[in-house]
Protein backbone atom coordinates (compact mmCIF):
# COMPACT_ATOMS: atom_id res chain seq x y z
CA UNK A 1 0.00 0.00 0.00
CA UNK A 2 2.43 2.37 -1.05
CA UNK A 3 0.26 4.92 -2.09
CA UNK A 4 -1.19 5.23 1.26
CA UNK A 5 1.62 5.27 3.64
CA UNK A 6 0.31 8.87 4.99
CA UNK A 7 -3.37 8.14 4.19
CA UNK A 8 -4.36 8.83 7.55
CA UNK A 9 -2.39 12.14 8.08
CA UNK A 10 -3.54 13.53 5.45
CA UNK A 11 -7.58 12.42 5.94
CA UNK A 12 -7.28 13.52 9.26
CA UNK A 13 -5.87 16.90 8.21
CA UNK A 14 -8.09 16.88 5.31
CA UNK A 15 -11.31 16.17 7.51
CA UNK A 16 -10.60 18.71 10.47
CA UNK A 17 -9.47 21.10 7.60
CA UNK A 18 -12.96 20.44 6.46
CA UNK A 19 -14.79 20.64 9.93
CA UNK A 20 -16.33 17.34 9.22
CA UNK A 21 -16.67 14.72 12.00
CA UNK A 22 -15.30 10.90 11.38
CA UNK A 23 -19.26 10.39 11.42
CA UNK A 24 -19.58 12.86 8.77
CA UNK A 25 -16.93 11.17 6.24
CA UNK A 26 -18.44 7.13 7.16
CA UNK A 27 -21.79 9.02 5.90
CA UNK A 28 -19.67 10.21 2.63
CA UNK A 29 -18.53 6.66 2.10
CA UNK A 30 -20.97 4.68 3.24
CA UNK A 31 -19.54 3.23 5.64
CA UNK A 32 -18.89 2.59 9.42
CA UNK A 33 -17.58 5.66 11.47
CA UNK A 34 -15.73 2.78 12.76
CA UNK A 35 -14.13 1.99 9.61
CA UNK A 36 -13.30 5.68 9.30
CA UNK A 37 -11.68 6.02 12.72
CA UNK A 38 -9.48 2.63 11.01
CA UNK A 39 -8.15 4.53 8.32
CA UNK A 40 -7.18 7.33 10.71
CA UNK A 41 -5.27 5.18 13.04
CA UNK A 42 -1.52 6.30 14.44
CA UNK A 43 -0.76 2.48 14.88
CA UNK A 44 -0.29 0.67 11.90
CA UNK A 45 -1.18 -2.71 12.70
CA UNK A 46 -4.78 -0.95 14.11
CA UNK A 47 -4.88 0.71 10.52
CA UNK A 48 -7.27 -0.64 7.65
CA UNK A 49 -7.41 1.25 4.41
CA UNK A 50 -11.25 2.58 2.41
CA UNK A 51 -12.01 0.47 -0.82
CA UNK A 52 -11.60 2.34 -4.34
CA UNK A 53 -15.51 3.01 -4.36
CA UNK A 54 -15.02 5.02 -1.03
CA UNK A 55 -12.31 6.44 -2.14
CA UNK A 56 -13.61 8.17 -4.52
CA UNK A 57 -16.53 8.82 -3.04
CA UNK A 58 -14.82 11.25 -0.63
CA UNK A 59 -12.86 13.01 -3.32
CA UNK A 60 -15.92 13.33 -5.70
CA UNK A 61 -18.42 14.12 -2.87
CA UNK A 62 -16.01 16.80 -1.17
CA UNK A 63 -14.21 17.73 -4.43
CA UNK A 64 -10.63 16.66 -3.42
CA UNK A 65 -8.10 15.50 -5.68
CA UNK A 66 -7.01 11.61 -5.56
CA UNK A 67 -3.65 12.81 -5.61
CA UNK A 68 -4.45 15.21 -2.16
CA UNK A 69 -4.94 11.48 -0.29
CA UNK A 70 -2.08 9.18 -1.86
CA UNK A 71 1.22 9.64 -1.96
CA UNK A 72 2.24 9.91 -5.52
CA UNK A 73 5.62 11.73 -5.43
CA UNK A 74 7.66 8.33 -5.32
CA UNK A 75 6.52 5.84 -7.50
CA UNK A 76 9.52 4.97 -9.26
CA UNK A 77 7.57 3.38 -11.79
CA UNK A 78 6.83 6.44 -14.57
CA UNK A 79 4.31 7.83 -12.43
CA UNK A 80 1.49 5.20 -13.09
CA UNK A 81 -0.99 5.05 -10.42
CA UNK A 82 -2.18 1.78 -9.23
CA UNK A 83 -4.98 0.89 -7.33
CA UNK A 84 -6.97 -2.37 -7.37
CA UNK A 85 -8.71 -2.47 -10.78
CA UNK A 86 -7.59 0.67 -12.13
CA UNK A 87 -4.15 2.56 -14.04
CA UNK A 88 -3.50 5.37 -14.74
CA UNK A 89 -0.44 6.49 -15.94
CA UNK A 90 -1.03 10.42 -15.67
CA UNK A 91 -3.80 12.99 -14.01
CA UNK A 92 -5.33 13.56 -17.73
CA UNK A 93 -6.03 9.56 -17.74
CA UNK A 94 -7.53 10.00 -14.25
CA UNK A 95 -10.11 13.03 -15.07
CA UNK A 96 -10.92 11.20 -18.43
CA UNK A 97 -11.87 7.50 -16.50
CA UNK A 98 -14.10 9.66 -13.97
CA UNK A 99 -15.58 11.84 -16.32
CA UNK A 100 -16.66 8.64 -18.69
CA UNK A 101 -17.80 7.01 -14.52
CA UNK A 102 -19.69 10.48 -14.45
CA UNK A 103 -21.58 9.67 -18.26
CA UNK A 104 -22.26 6.18 -17.47
CA UNK A 105 -23.71 7.66 -13.91
CA UNK A 106 -26.15 10.07 -15.62
CA UNK A 107 -26.96 7.28 -18.54
CA UNK A 108 -28.29 4.98 -15.58
CA UNK A 109 -29.61 7.33 -13.28
CA UNK A 110 -33.56 7.62 -12.60
CA UNK A 111 -35.79 10.00 -13.73
CA UNK A 112 -37.59 11.55 -11.46
CA UNK A 113 -40.61 10.10 -12.82
CA UNK A 114 -39.02 6.68 -12.55
CA UNK A 115 -37.57 7.09 -9.07
CA UNK A 116 -41.63 8.11 -8.12
CA UNK A 117 -42.58 4.50 -9.95
CA UNK A 118 -39.99 2.48 -7.66
CA UNK A 119 -41.10 4.31 -4.49
CA UNK A 120 -44.42 3.50 -4.82
CA UNK A 121 -43.40 -0.15 -5.85
CA UNK A 122 -41.67 -0.65 -3.21
CA UNK A 123 -44.00 0.74 -0.87
CA UNK A 124 -46.80 -1.69 -2.09
CA UNK A 125 -48.02 -5.15 -1.14
CA UNK A 126 -46.19 -7.98 -2.35
CA UNK A 127 -49.44 -9.22 -3.79
CA UNK A 128 -49.27 -6.06 -5.67
CA UNK A 129 -45.60 -6.38 -6.41
CA UNK A 130 -46.05 -9.80 -7.56
CA UNK A 131 -48.86 -8.85 -10.29
CA UNK A 132 -46.85 -5.82 -11.57
CA UNK A 133 -44.08 -7.95 -12.03
CA UNK A 134 -46.59 -10.32 -14.00
CA UNK A 135 -48.11 -7.52 -16.19
CA UNK A 136 -44.25 -6.70 -17.04
CA UNK A 137 -43.77 -10.06 -17.88
CA UNK A 138 -40.84 -9.99 -15.47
Amino acid sequence: MRYLQTFNRRLRQMREAGHLSCQDVAEICGVDEAQVISWEAADARQRTYPSVSALLDFCIKTETPLEDLLDLTETGDCGQLELPGLAFSSSDDLSKALKELEQEINRVQLSDEESELLRRFRKTTAENRRMILQILGA
